[in-house]
């Protein structure tokens, strides 16, 4: 791990989305690692970019805020970067079906001017893009591997999995060096909490602090997987320094599945008190569910070295602790 982590020395790195969740925990480690690190974001406010998730690393980066749709900046942030880590996107699933045509823009026009732009300007450039667990839908079969049918539920599903075949395409096509990793729940420090939009498990860490109780849906025995955000950023920085990960798709998955129910007991418990209450599926939520899920990341693992971590009850730990202590950034 450590000689493939080294190839980030002082190398020129470039993170669309650096201010939200997953780019801005990965436009630090890349910092720790010693890259010339560029991050770009468009602040929107609806999407989870904050000002605070770079908080102390203001001078050991740069920062640019912008939209990837501005095809002459875009031009100019790509130039000499080694490595393009692509986390800007809209990823809310309700969003995407409430605005469909916003989240064509963020997901399908934003993922090819990414892609045009190092084409025409940096053909060379490794390039990450970050996919979803939702473009399969509904599983058949769990774990759900690389094989599993493509049958999204969503508007962000549909979108997501035409971002993947664009960059599967440019790869063919132009030879562009691109790796697309399917993420499953992230969770972790800096994760948007001030409400559900982004993800569920957010706003549960939100009403906990507050001593609110945790709404599960329904009789919470569906099953998910969750991968800690740091084990994620591993992911991305092991996918962009594994040449044999070009021109591939990945499924990332956690270490073990929980039911929801099971996931809310423990957050009371390592919250030291708490509690839940089970309300109907709101039915904006009930037609877009897709039940149990839980991913195998094998193919990844094998094709990278990668391997998670941070098991569920430390990373519930961690985060519960630090918005104990930073959520005036975040409320």
């Amino acid at each position: 791990m450590r000689d493939l982590l080294n190839s980030y020395r002082g190398a020129e790195a470039f993170v669309t989305g650096g201010l939200g969740f997953i780019g801005s925990n990965l436009a630090r480690r890349l910092a720790d690692l010693g890259a010339c690190v560029t991050v770009l974001d468009s602040m929107q406010p609806e999407y989870g970019g904050n000002r605070f998730n770079l908080d102390g690393y203001e001078e050991r980066l740069q920062v640019r805020f912008g939209d990837l749709r501005d095809e002459p900046a875009l031009a100019r942030l790509v130039q000499g970067q080694r490595y393009v880590f692509h986390l800007a996107g809209q990823v809310s699933h309700l969003d995407s079906m409430r605005d469909p045509f916003a989240d064509l823009e963020s997901n399908c026009r934003g993922q090819l001017c990414l892609l045009e732009a190092c084409r025409r300007h940096n053909p060379r450039a490794r390039i990450v893009n970050t996919s979803t667990r939702q473009v399969y839908g509904r599983p058949t079969r769990l774990p759900v591997d690389e094989g599993h049918p493509l049958a999204p539920v969503d508007v962000n599903g549909i979108h997501k999995l035409a971002g993947e075949a664009y960059h599967t395409l440019y790869h063919r096509v132009h030879g562009l060096r691109t790796t697309s990793l399917r993420l499953t729940n992230t969770y972790g420090p800096r994760m948007r909490v001030r409400d559900a939009r982004q993800m569920f498990l957010g706003f549960w860490f939100r009403r906990l602090v507050e001593e609110l109780p945790l709404e599960v849906y329904g009789d919470g025995a569906q099953k998910r997987d969750f991968n800690y955000v740091d084990d994620v950023v591993d992911a991305l920085l092991f996918a962009a320094a594994s040449s044999n990960a070009e021109g591939e798709i990945y499924n990332l998955g956690g270490t073990e599945a929980v039911s929801l129910l099971d996931l809310a007991q423990q957050m009371i418990e390592l919250n030291g008190g708490g509690s839940f209450q089970q309300v109907p599926f709101p039915p904006e939520r009930k037609g877009i569910d897709i039940g149990d899920y839980y991913a195998s990341s094998s193919r990844f693992r094998s094709a990278s070295g990668w391997q998670p971590a941070v098991g569920l009850r430390d990373g519930l730990s961690r985060t519960l602790e630090y918005y104990r202590t930073h959520r005036a950034h975040y409320w």
